[in-house]
């Protein structure tokens, strides 16, 4: 291990092998570091957090603090946990749940671009972009491979379906769908089309691609009702299992869909 002799480290903190730790950086008691994990300069990480092993956290970052909520009750214990070989950049925060037992967690191969923010009970699956200046509010949930664009706010409670791709400075204030695109238009989210560009390059085949432009059309541009439409994507899109899922996303949204 390289521990710069400047780092603060507490009793009870436990490393994997490899750990390298910068100058002036700060690990709580209650933290533990997989292996071959990199924390930067000055960064903070402490509470009840874990890290998987080659993960990099950047100067400045700050994990495992608590919760800005205001819910919070001193002496709660919730955690942070973060998957293997994410990405944390420079002055990005993760925060801490609030109640007993919540968990705010990001997954593995996640890049958190700098000045990110994740609040309590945040959840991003695997794979997940936040590019730089993402404000995740509380119990916000980014599903797998899903890219959120920079200056973007989210919503309490909004989930983003995953292979979904949400343009910059936008607002999420309702969910967004799997693998849709959406940008503002006239101050309001809105969904564009499939994220054509994405599934291609995640290997999605032309069929499903197509498929996925015949829900868009029934759902956004012809006029139906949302029940209509579903109903006309369940019986006139051929049902691959993305169909199934952006159904799936509709039906159980309680914010509603962009």
């Amino acid at each position: 291990m390289k521990i710069h002799q400047t780092a603060i480290i507490e009793d009870g903190a436990t490393f994997g092998d490899d750990v390298e730790i910068g100058p002036y950086a700060h690990i709580g008691a209650n933290v533990k570091l997989g292996n071959r994990v990199h924390v930067g300069q000055g960064a903070i990480i402490d509470g009840h957090t874990t890290i998987g092993d080659e993960c990099q956290i950047f100067p400045y970052a700050l994990i495992g603090m608590k919760t800005q909520d205001l819910k919070y009750i001193e002496g709660s214990v919730s955690y942070v946990e973060i998957g293997k070989r994410t990405v944390i950049r420079e002055f990005a925060t993760v925060h801490l749940g609030t109640k007993d037992g919540e968990k705010t967690v990001i997954g593995d191969d996640c890049l958190f671009m700098a000045y990110c923010h994740a609040a309590h009970g945040v959840i991003l699956g695997n794979h997940v972009i936040c590019s730089n200046s993402v404000q995740l509010a509380g119990d916000a949930h980014v599903d797998d491979w899903a890219i959120i664009g920079g200056m973007t706010g989210a919503h309490q409670f909004c989930h983003v379906g995953t292979h979904a791709m949400v343009g910059g400075a936008a607002k999420i204030r309702q969910d967004v769908p799997p693998y849709m695109l959406c940008d503002m238009q006239e101050g309001t989210l809105k969904v564009i089309g499939p994220n054509v560009v994405g599934l291609t390059r995640r290997g999605f085949s032309r069929e499903v691609v197509q498929a996925l432009k015949e829900a868009h059309r029934f759902l956004y541009r012809d006029g139906l009702n949302r029940t209509q439409a579903l109903e006309r994507v369940e019986n006139d899109v051929e049902q691959f299992a993305e169909i199934k899922n952006l159904v799936a996303f509709y039906r159980s949204s309680t914010r509603g869909v962009c």
